[in-house]
């Protein structure tokens, strides 16, 4: 039922909605951008696995077979994989790759079976910022306990890198395939552009700014900060334009608040540097915020994986097992938002064209340039069904979900 505010809960929403039979429908808000009818949708497949000591091999392989398979695509290629590493805290009990980073043993994973399905070469990339300029990507998989020389061995080939920097060589320059929102260009390290095959394996989790965090949200970390600075400043409030060298914004009087623009920019990232395969960790996640300095933020053991061909189907899909709406406008969750106070510049705290915090919704974005489909009528959902995968993350961090037997 309603609460005295009349929103509905995640459970009544699942329940007037058929959530688990996929029937979802627009929001009709009028900040949602309209579906593009030539948006692709290709299968997803998601799968149930309960801990991160299962075949984690096996599992990828059906899973990559379930889409269409991918050998064809990385058969003697170099495969581009986008890590998820953000920030370096811990929950207590757990590790950052339990919670909030993607886990080494889906990496390791991963990495194995592009290795059996012929890779020439895999670099795992990622940025490693705030870290020492000269310090390398190894080094923080060590600080966050992994067995690099295991993820070396995983596969033939296997090569690292922090793309937070140029790394001596020149930065590409990678222009919007649609038309764009916010940017038309960026430069990024020459990992992005010298690869053939390009994964974003990314952490399924709720993000305190963006609602959620999953492919999609994982590519704002591609965007070197030796050359653009603080993110923040130039990406989500608009507060600084982009350095000299660096393509300049389309509009910098346009909409400064990050709910509105940096949804745009990711949108504008991806049109940039394509996803050609898209993979979510969530057996061990993040539930209120991407991580542990999220105030609320906990964490939870949904127990689930994604993989799919087009990353804003993969994400849709994503986003249902969740327990959300894909088509949710600003006003519903997870992009209605609570930001911590002390951690936001004042004008974030209260968005000019809404009464509200909020994040507009990055997969409808995506949808209206073409990217991909976020309706999942459209979508070809193969192994475990959405409804038999579910794990309803806003119940969960708002302790409605059923306490387990003891």
């Amino acid at each position: 039922m309603p609460d005295a505010h009349k929103n509905f809960s995640r459970r009544d929403w699942l329940t007037l909605n058929a959530l688990a039979a996929g029937a979802f429908t627009a929001t009709g808000a009028s900040a949602t951008p309209q579906s593009a009818p030539s948006a692709p949708a290709a299968p997803v497949s998601v799968a149930k696995v309960h801990t991160y000591d299962e075949d984690l091999v096996s599992q990828f392989r059906k899973m990559f077979d379930q889409i269409g398979g991918i050998g064809d695509k990385v058969r003697g290629k170099t495969v581009a994989v986008k890590l998820n590493l953000t920030g370096g805290n811990r929950f207590e009990g757990y590790t950052a790759g339990e919670t909030h980073w993607v886990h080494p043993k889906v990496v390791g994973a991963v990495t194995a079976v592009l290795g059996q399905l012929g890779a020439k070469r895999i670099r795992l990339i990622e940025s490693c910022f705030g870290r020492r300029r000269e310090s390398r990507l190894e080094d923080k998989l060590l600080s966050g306990g992994w067995d690099v020389n295991a993820l070396k061995n995983a596969a033939p080939v296997v090569e690292f890198e922090d793309t937070d920097s140029n790394q001596g060589q020149p930065y590409g320059t990678f222009k919007v395939a649609h038309k764009p929102y916010v940017f038309p260009a960026f430069e990024l390290n020459h990992s992005y552009h010298d690869c053939d095959y390009f994964v974003s394996l990314g952490k399924m989790k709720n993000h305190e700014e963006m609602g959620v965090t999953m492919s999609i949200k994982n590519m704002f970390g591609v965007t070197p900060t030796a050359l653009y600075g603080g993110r923040e400043r130039i990406f989500h409030y608009g507060q600084v334009q982009a350095p000299a060298g660096a393509p300049a914004e389309i509009d910098p009087k346009s909409n400064r608040y990050e709910g509105w623009r940096l949804p745009r920019i990711l949108v504008d990232i991806v049109g940039a540097r394509p996803i050609d395969l898209a993979i979510l960790d969530g057996i061990i996640s993040t539930v209120g915020g991407e991580g542990p300095w999220v105030l609320g933020a906990k964490p939870i053991k949904p127990g689930i994986l994604v993989v799919g061909h087009n990353c804003v189907n993969t994400d849709a899909v994503a986003m249902a097992t969740m327990g959300y709406n894909p088509r949710a406008g600003r006003h519903e969750a997870p992009y209605r938002l609570y930001k911590g106070p002390n951690d936001h510049p004042p004008e974030q705290l209260k968005p000019a064209d809404e009464s509200f915090q909020y994040a507009d919704n990055m997969m409808l974005l995506a949808e209206a340039v073409g990217i991909g489909s976020a309706d999942l009528k459209k979508i070809d959902v193969r192994g475990t069904p959405i409804k038999d995968a579910m794990f309803e993350y806003e119940a969960f961090w708002k302790n409605q979900m059923p306490k387990e037997k003891s």
